[in-house]
Parts: structure tokens; C-alpha cells; sequence
């Protein structure tokens, strides 16, 4: 059975959306360049991990939409990413799970962060759509479960068993 869910109120109007861009995919598809389709996602785990991006990684004009638990931010350019990604994560971390699958226009990448700051370990559980232009990151839309402390994540092992990591 199908149920559709009806607006509880009335909705703002959308705003008309630019055209669709094109994006020209070539057999490569959108990795032109000396990089391949899997060293991107890993150059993006690198940047994670240390909070410096490697040379290449992202285009100059990159655009970052973040969303975290009822709140969102942007940032444009490299130096505006590199800002928000260190007042939310300043230490650096591992990632120690990830998947990665590819897109018309990039990849989508799962995974879990781990760090330790202030003398306590974190962990969040994250997804991002990556759009590659140029062998580059160009536009980035980041969605993270939120930050949990230690105590948020012991809580979480007691009251609930995961059927898989």
C-alpha cells in the first residue's frame, strides 16, 4: 500500500530553479584528469582526517552545503570550506569505515568519523554527494547525524544492538 503524505499547512511558494546545467561526462565521466575515480574519495578522507586538504581536492570556487542536526550552513571557496569543516571538527580523527559509489556527476560516500578533543573521544556518522568538475570537488552537500560524546555513545550501546557496524 502507497500513502502519500498531505502538507499539515500551507507551504511558502518554490521559487523558480535555474536551468539544469549540463555536464559533459566523457568516458572518464566527471574524473578528467590524472585522477581516477577512486583516489578522489580518498584525497576526501585524507582532508577529513588531517583538516587540510590536499592540493587538488577541491576547485577554488568550491561550494560546501552542510546540514547537522536542525541547523545548516555554507561556505564558498577552499579557505571558507577549510573554516567550517575545523570549527565543527578542529582535531583530527580516522575515518575507519566508508563506502563510496559513484554518480553521473561524482560520488556519494558514507562513513563514520572518529576523534578525540578536549579529552573526550567523538564519533558522527555522515553522507556526502560530491559533483567533480575538472578532476575536482566542486560542489559538496555534507549530511552529519550530529556530534555524540562518549556519553552519547554509551547510551547508544546499551539501549540498542546493531545488526551491522
Amino acid at each position: 500500500m502507497t500513502r502519500t503524505m498531505e502538507p499539515t499547512a500551507p507551504t511558502a511558494p518554490v521559487a523558480p530553479t535555474a536551468p539544469t546545467e549540463t555536464i559533459a561526462l566523457t568516458a572518464a565521466g566527471p574524473f578528467a584528469g590524472p585522477r581516477h575515480q577512486e583516489a578522489l574519495p580518498d584525497l576526501l578522507v585524507t582532508f577529513l582526517e588531517t583538516g587540510s586538504p590536499p592540493a587538488g581536492l577541491f576547485r577554488p570556487d568550491v561550494f560546501c552545503d552542510l546540514t547537522v542536526p536542525q541547523w545548516r550552513l555554507q561556505a564558498a571557496g577552499v579557505p571558507g570550506l577549510v573554516a567550517l569543516r575545523k570549527a565543527g571538527h578542529p582535531a583530527p580523527g580516522l575515518v575507519p569505515r566508508r563506502r563510496v559509489d559513484p554518480t553521473p556527476t561524482g560520488f556519494v560516500i558514507e562513513l563514520e568519523e572518529r576523534w578525540e578533543q578536549d579529552g573526550q573521544s567523538w564519533y558522527c556518522r555522515e553522507l556526502m554527494r560530491a559533483d567533480v568538475e575538472d578532476g575536482m570537488i566542486a560542489r559538496i552537500s555534507v549530511y552529519c547525524t550530529g556530534d555524540w560524546d562518549a556519553e552519547q555513545q554509551r547510551r547508544h550501546g546499551r539501549e540498542v544492538v546493531l545488526l551491522r557496524p
